[in-house]
């Protein structure tokens, strides 16, 4: 008898080691269709970003708790550098991420993620006669960016590339702020991005800019030095240039980062 107890005692730890092993309280091993993009964006998260992402991050973001500053890129810097709270700056083109990089504020290499080009829009019906970016401009109340903003620097780089010497009658701090101008009858032309264009619809006809998608603004993106939540940071850069950051943002008109 004795020499039977001992014997269903050892096949009942063998069948408790065996359920152990693949019951529900075991940690599973993370999978090959995991990615990073798919992690949920831990407490709230404060992303600086261009004007022209305003549509297409708070799309990729989905239910994240996001709060978003959406303006132009040199004013986002100069925000930062002030000591406003950020986790995340997107730029749309080098030369403002570069600012904040030599400003101290960014922490670790900044990842481009995206690339956009600029338009020619005017009033749908067009009552400014314009033809394109040419001698049509002359004496049409023409809105740019300024150039110190990323739209602003793009506009002034086509100009000199087709010797043509824009005269407009204000420039703008943020591209919205070019397209809410024309669109609202204020200006009988404007040169924005080719996603913000797209976003206007009907209210606007749109005119290519000769040499544009040859020499497009790039996008970069970093996790700003200090972040009050640097694993949102984390999480939320992972997600921007992951698949589900890429389709939101192909869905808005930008090009692949490359």
């Amino acid at each position: 008898m004795k020499k039977l107890l001992v014997i269903l005692a050892a096949l009942a730890l063998f069948l408790t080691a065996c359920s152990s092993g693949n019951g529900s309280g075991a940690t599973p091993s993370p999978t090959p269709e995991s990615s990073a993009d798919a992690a949920p964006i831990p407490g709230r998260t404060v992303v600086f970003a261009a004007a022209s992402l305003n549509k297409a991050f708070p799309k990729a973001a989905g239910d994240a708790d996001i709060a978003f500053s959406f303006d132009g890129s040199s004013g986002l810097v100069d925000q930062i550098t002030g000591g406003a709270p950020a986790d995340v700056f997107a730029s749309a083109d080098r030369r403002n991420m570069d600012k904040a990089v030599t400003a101290g504020v960014i922490d670790g290499d900044p990842v481009m993620f995206a690339t956009n080009y600029l338009v020619l829009v005017v009033p749908a019906g067009n009552p400014g006669k314009v033809t394109g970016v040419d001698g049509s401009l002359d004496g049409v109340r023409l809105v740019v960016c300024a150039p110190e903003v990323p739209c602003g620097g793009a506009t002034a780089r086509l100009a000199e590339k087709n010797n043509l010497t824009l005269k407009p009658v204000s420039e703008e701090s943020s591209v919205t702020d070019v397209l809410g101008k024309v669109t609202s009858g204020e200006a009988d032309a404007g040169i924005v991005y080719a996603t913000d264009a797209s976003q206007a619809g009907d209210k606007v006809e749109v005119m290519d800019v000769p040499g544009a998608k040859d020499d497009p603004n790039t996008y970069w993106i970093a996790k700003v030095m200090d972040a009050p939540n640097p694993a949102g940071a984390d999480a939320f850069l992972a997600l921007i240039t992951g698949e589900q950051g890429r389709q939101a943002l192909a869905e808005f008109g930008f090009g692949p980062a490359v």
